[in-house]
């Protein structure tokens, strides 16, 4: 029913704009659009009832009716789309620098004596009529249905719950089971690689005891990786991916390069030779993929150790030499699942009031001690429990049903699971089922999914408050508050939205509600969801290079997905699709896209990482196009002239090396601009005039530039074009002898983010208390470190993240010499000090309260001759900490000493840290 709903409010919306715009319409039309926005506007509020009842208890004809009502809402949106396009299109391009009234006045006139208006009239009489005949379905179907309410909403606001969710009450114990099955000899560090396989359903928490003994024991190894596998893998980029994750900086670019698969493997015993390693291979589904995987682990590797994990026993047998190695996950037991469920409700794990102890024993029997079961029920149940009547507890607990105490099977998992479906409110339904276009295990950028969701029409608001990537935000949150979604930590979630992954049992769930909707045909080696003849196809994603859109309907389609396949020879295909809204072509071959400029109603273009070497000359002619990434297609080495026409693009992401035509200042809707090179690079110039341009685009919130060989001419026309910039939320500027940024600069009041990436002689003026309330990342180079400077970043209210580089620094000088007061640093989560003079004792007993990983550097003699105190354990929140060991003018056995002085220091704090250790 959501899906009908989403679908008719753009149609409505924008029937009423014809209405109320200075349209000249004929009678005819004008009052064809009346009826349809009456009829229309009923049937929204129908089916704002018919969505408060699950759909397993809606009647088959109120399915049917509701499918009849999205088609015709997508139909109209589609004809006034392109009534719209025709007007607008026309208008804009006679004048690209003024919208003339009088000429979209006369431009509307002509069309009335055109075959547009005349389409546009008869394609009214037409939907005119099918609404009709759905209003008689209504009456037949709907009418008499009771007002059932599904439920009160959950508070999505609760702290830290998704920190909950990965550390799971009573999981000590079984990862200290675990660990005693790798390391259960006293002398285990010397026998050879052993494997051990944890095995169990979805839902138990495999994945979550596997990281949680990873993150316990890596410390004891040389080296580590944990890697996903699913159902479809792609064996080479596994194999890329335990590399990356053994040694990020010296395999940065391993996937930019094309290797097969025997010499990846021989890569892997090359680098594990001679080292302990700890390697997590999680979620397998096929021992065949294992066997492949195992080649590149030689049986002589003393002490180390991989783990598996998967949901068939047979694969864990075939991972394991001895039934003995393999763990099988239980049910959470019934103190452990009442603790676990009551700290999710009531906040504690032994609060619960009286009246609710035997509704909690009953829900908790029906969970049958599986955590997702457990963690989605409470997550329901969460923060608002106290407005729910014993009543509603109890209506609750009999729509769980019976299958979780009874098979524990997948499918029944999804009767628990429907319950959190079911509770969403309407609008972020269809952004959920969205995420069914993406593989198993896939990292989804937060970011550019809300771009998707912008540009399929997801997002929307009745008024002007904010933007529609601020509500975009609000929704992606909320999905992650009621754990639809599991966010992952990424360096790019310290600059506002973070990514996420769906769990594999929410991605069943959804993609069987997705083909129930028939919201989105994925074209797969599953084949889980091939359109069929009856249903047309609106959304496709093709996740299989093997597939044939010859025989798919691609005339409805209003977005097409692909994930890294060689469809280049079908791409003929996909200029067929007249009302297409999203192409997203990321990671494939294609290299020609000169169709595209006839999709008059694209809104996203992805090209990210293709082999596409031009834009098409009219891609001007896209008025409504909100989203270009061109990030990472290194072969397009400009940008049409006509790209100054897209009025309504909000984000652009470009490379660095492209170079961008005149005019840019016309594009006054840019939200997002980044990839953004000025200056000259080897004689060439790119991109100057932007400099003045600049100063127009005053929506921007995200600017990421780039500053090569910067003419010092150009210097206070940039400072002047943004200081205009008053939204700026994120400001990554690459430069060098960028002087008048120095002082003078008075940063935007909503600036989160700044990095810097020149030298700025000393902390600038600029940054402190007053200018910045709220700056929550920040990152700068400077040549000369003050005291004074370390204290005043301490004082900055929401700076949660801190990367403070010194360009010069002889750490045998001021050890030290920085104090931090009392208060510092409050919400400081991750610091690190790269050749500044910090150490631990730097911060004071109560600052710091917070942080979790800091990075500081100190001589080998220093530490060694214990010129300061090492310890840590003021700092009650810290997991991990980096120190540069700095070897210059101390022999080995004063380095090794320091190393054991810090190992100990380490030891010595109650959170067992994790310690990262550098010596050159």
């Amino acid at each position: 029913m959501e899906i009908a709903m989403v679908a008719l409010r753009p149609a409505l919306s924008k029937l009423g704009d014809l209405l109320v715009g200075e349209f000249t319409l004929e009678k005819r039309v004008r009052k064809g659009i009346e009826s349809l926005v009456r009829e229309l506007t009923l049937m929204h509020a129908a089916l704002r009832k018919v969505a408060k009842v699950p759909p397993d208890q809606l009647d088959e004809g109120v399915k049917i009716w509701a499918r009849n009502v999205r088609d015709l809402s997508y139909q109209m949106e589609d004809i006034v789309d392109a009534f719209m396009v025709r007007v607008e299109g026309a208008a804009q391009s006679a004048n690209p620098k003024n919208k003339v009234k009088k000429l979209l006045k006369k431009t509307i006139k002509l069309f009335k004596k055109g075959r547009d208006l005349h389409h546009l009239s008869d394609a009214l009489e037409e939907a005119v009529g099918q609404a009709k005949q759905l209003a008689e379905l209504h009456q037949r179907y709907v009418q008499e249905m009771p007002d059932t309410n599904a439920g009160a909403s959950v508070d999505p606001r609760l702290i830290a719950m998704y920190r909950d969710v990965k550390e799971l009450v009573g999981i000590e114990e079984t990862r200290d089971e675990l660990i005693n099955m790798l390391t259960e000899d006293h002398d285990w560090v010397k026998h050879p690689l052993k494997t051990v396989s944890i095995v169990g359903f979805g839902g138990l928490g495999k994945t979550t005891l596997a990281k949680a003994v990873y993150d316990k024991i890596k410390v004891q190894f040389d080296c580590g990786a944990f890697i996903s596998v699913s159902q479809s893998p792609d064996t080479k980029k596994l194999m890329k991916d335990i590399l990356f994750e053994l040694d990020k900086n010296k395999y940065e670019n391993i996937y930019n390069v094309a290797r097969e698969e025997k010499h990846l493997i021989d890569e892997l015993i090359e680098f594990l030779n001679n080292r302990r390693y700890l390697i997590v291979v999680d979620d397998i589904w096929d021992s065949n993929v294992w066997e492949l995987i195992k080649c590149a682990f030689s049986k002589g590797s003393l002490g180390s150790r991989l783990i598996t994990t998967t949901r068939i026993l047979s694969v864990s047998e075939a991972c394991c030499s001895s039934s003995d190695d393999i763990y099988r996950m239980k049910p959470l037991s019934n103190d452990v699942s009442r603790r676990l469920f009551y700290k999710r409700v009531f906040s504690q794990e032994q609060l619960c009031p009286h009246e609710l102890v035997n509704v909690c024993e009953d829900i908790l029997k029906k969970c049958g001690g599986i955590p997702l079961a457990i963690i989605t029920i409470a997550s329901l149940l969460a923060s608002n429990y106290l407005s729910k009547t014993k009543d509603q507890w109890y209506g609750l607990l009999n729509s769980i049903g019976h299958g979780l105490t009874e098979h524990r099977s997948l499918e029944q998992m999804k009767n628990i699971l429907l319950l959190s479906y079911y509770d969403l409110p309407f609008h972020l339904k269809p952004c959920l089922l969205y995420l069914s276009i993406y593989p198993e295990d896939y990292m989804i950028m937060g970011d550019d999914l809300i771009w998707r969701w912008i540009a399929e029409g997801f997002v929307y608001h009745e008024k002007q408050e904010s933007s529609l990537f601020e509500l975009g935000v609000c929704y992606f949150n909320e999905l992650a508050n009621r754990n639809m979604i599991q966010l992952v930590v990424i360096a790019e979630e310290e600059y506002g939205v973070k990514a996420c992954r769906v769990h594999d049992m929410v991605l069943d769930l959804i993609c069987s509600l997705s083909s129930e909707e028939n919201f989105v045909t994925i074209l797969d080696s599953t084949k889980r969801n091939a359109p069929s003849a009856q249903n047309k196809v609106h959304r496709l994603c093709i996740q299989n290079k093997e597939v044939d859109l010859a025989t798919t309907n691609m005339a409805q389609v209003r977005s097409i997905t692909v994930f890294g396949n060689d469809t280049v020879d079908q791409m003929p295909l996909v200029a067929g699709c007249k009302v297409l809204r999203v192409l997203a072509l990321e990671d494939s071959s294609v290299s020609d896209i000169g169709y595209v400029d006839n999709m008059l109603h694209l809104r996203y273009l992805g090209l990210r990482r293709t082999k596409v070497k031009e834009l098409p000359v009219d891609i001007g002619n896209l008025h409504f196009l909100q989203t270009l990434d061109l990030r990472e297609s290194r072969n397009i080495e400009k940008l049409p002239s006509s790209i100054v026409l897209l009025r309504n693009l909000t984000c652009l992401h470009i490379n660095r090396h492209i170079q961008l035509p005149s005019g840019m200042d016309c594009m006054t809707s840019l939200e997002v601009l980044e990839g953004l090179q000025v200056g000259h690079l080897l004689d060439i110039y790119y991109n100057l005039d932007i400099v003045k341009e600049l100063c127009h685009l005053n929506k921007l919130r995200v600017l990421e530039f780039s500053l090569v060989r910067f003419d010092k001419s150009k210097q206070n026309d940039f400072m002047k074009s943004l200081s205009n910039l008053h939204k700026l939320e994120r400001l990554n500027i690459g430069a060098q002898g960028l002087v008048s940024m120095q002082e003078g600069w008075v940063p935007p009041p909503q600036l989160r983010t700044f990095e810097f990436g020149g030298a700025f002689e000393s902390l600038p003026s600029w940054i402190s208390l007053s200018l910045f309330p709220l700056l929550s990342n920040l990152q700068i180079y400077v040549c000369k470190v003050r005291p004074e400077d370390i204290r005043l970043l301490g004082m900055l209210p929401t700076l949660r993240f801190l990367y403070y580089h010194s360009s010069f620094y002889e750490p045998r000088y001021a050890v030290e010499m920085l104090v931090t007061t009392v208060g510092a640093f409050p919400c400081a989560t991750k610091l690190h000090f790269f050749g500044v003079p910090v150490m631990p004792s730097t911060f004071a007993q109560g600052a710091a309260p917070r942080l979790k990983s800091v990075w500081f550097a100190s001589p080998a003699m220093s530490i060694a001759r214990g010129h300061f105190d090492l310890g840590m354990g003021h700092l009650p929140s810290l997991e991990t900490v980096w120190i540069h060991i700095c070897p210059k003018g101390s022999s080995a056995s004063v380095v090794d000493e320091a190393e054991v002085a810090v190992r100990t220091a380490a030891r010595d704090h109650p959170n067992s840290l994790v310690l990262e250790i550098i010596k050159d």
